[in-house]
């Protein structure tokens, strides 16, 4: 069967990326960065708490993490439960212990069910990131634009109330996006988005609203991705949390600071026989030098600070 001719014209067909959403260019030949201190690294700790509906949706897919055995997953259910009421606290433990300042990622049903979270989040100096409103109402391609709006606003308003900060970030449930996800969180007064996982550095995404940062939150140097997905040992993990960091440390000696993102998740390394391994990731991360630790937020102001003005924000001029 021969294709028609049309199936093979794309006018986006060019040099660089074939489309408009942000614009091409190399890692390597972007300006040098400086973080505080002048330090190489800034470290950026990311906790994911979430919340898994028992009745979960299959459609469009089940996010990552989500319920696996026929209804009711009770096992999977209260062990996702467990991360968000035990495990949680053992990470803040070991992030006191090291004085490490995070972000959390956190569902605004997560919020409502457990106010005592978002309390205890705000009083240790961390950021919320607004991550939807829990990990059964996904945003995806071809879903209803009014429903997704009323999803973002949901998430965002409930949050901002319940915590009292400017609510800066934002990451989809599981990543995933439609086409106007972009356009309605900045609608919402998102100023960055950590879905866009394609860089190791900021750079700016253009919507119809305006620029948004993406920024480089990490989806392989993730205690769900390393041991639940690839089924790697704990060992493992902390290999690879090593390796991630030594790379780019030797990238930072020759094209400017670069951010090392860990991703954690307390059902999976809040657990009473994992955590002495987040300790040791944890103690070989705070020994080494030229680092420096920021949420979200001090990460993106820090980068806009000495880099900003070689970007170009294409939807607001």
């Amino acid at each position: 069967m021969t294709l028609p001719k049309e199936h093979l014209e794309y006018p986006m067909r060019r040099y660089g990326m074939d489309h408009d959403i942000y614009t091409w260019s190399m890692l390597a030949r972007r300006k040098p960065v400086t973080w505080p201190g002048g330090a190489r690294i800034a470290l950026w700790i990311t906790t994911n708490l979430e919340f898994f509906p028992l009745d979960q949706p299959s459609k469009p897919f089940k996010a990552p993490g989500g319920m696996v055995t026929p209804y009711p997953d009770l096992r999977h259910y209260t062990t996702r439960d467990y991360g968000n009421r035990v495990g949680i606290q053992r990470i803040w433990k070991l992030l006191d212990k090291y004085k490490l300042k995070s972000s959390a990622v956190m569902n605004s049903k997560v919020a409502e069910r457990y106010p005592y979270l978002v309390k205890k989040i705000v009083a240790r100096g961390d950021e919320i990131i607004a991550g939807g409103v829990d990990m059964g109402k996904l945003h995806y391609g071809g879903m209803d634009d009014a429903v997704e709006a009323a999803l973002v606003k949901e998430s965002v308003e409930t949050l901002r109330k319940m915590s009292g900060q400017p609510l800066r970030g934002w990451m989809s449930p599981a990543k995933s996006e439609s086409k106007d996800t972009l356009t309605h969180i900045k609608r919402a007064g998102i100023e960055y988005c950590c879905d866009w996982a394609n860089d190791d550095m900021p750079y700016v995404l253009d919507t119809p609203e305006g620029g948004l940062w993406a920024m480089p939150h990490t989806n392989e140097i993730s205690d769900r991705k390393i041991i639940l997905e690839y089924h790697h040992n704990e060992d493992e993990f902390i290999e690879q949390v090593k390796d991630q960091f030594n790379a780019l440390y030797a990238e930072a000696g020759t094209h400017g600071g670069r951010i090392v993102s860990l991703a954690l998740t307390p059902h999976v390394m809040g657990m009473h026989y994992r955590v002495k391994y987040l300790d040791q990731a944890l103690a070989w991360l705070t020994s080494q030098k030229d680092v420096w630790v920021g949420t979200g937020a001090d990460i993106m102001d820090a980068f806009k600070a000495n880099a900003a003005e070689t970007v170009s924000f294409k939807a607001a001029e």
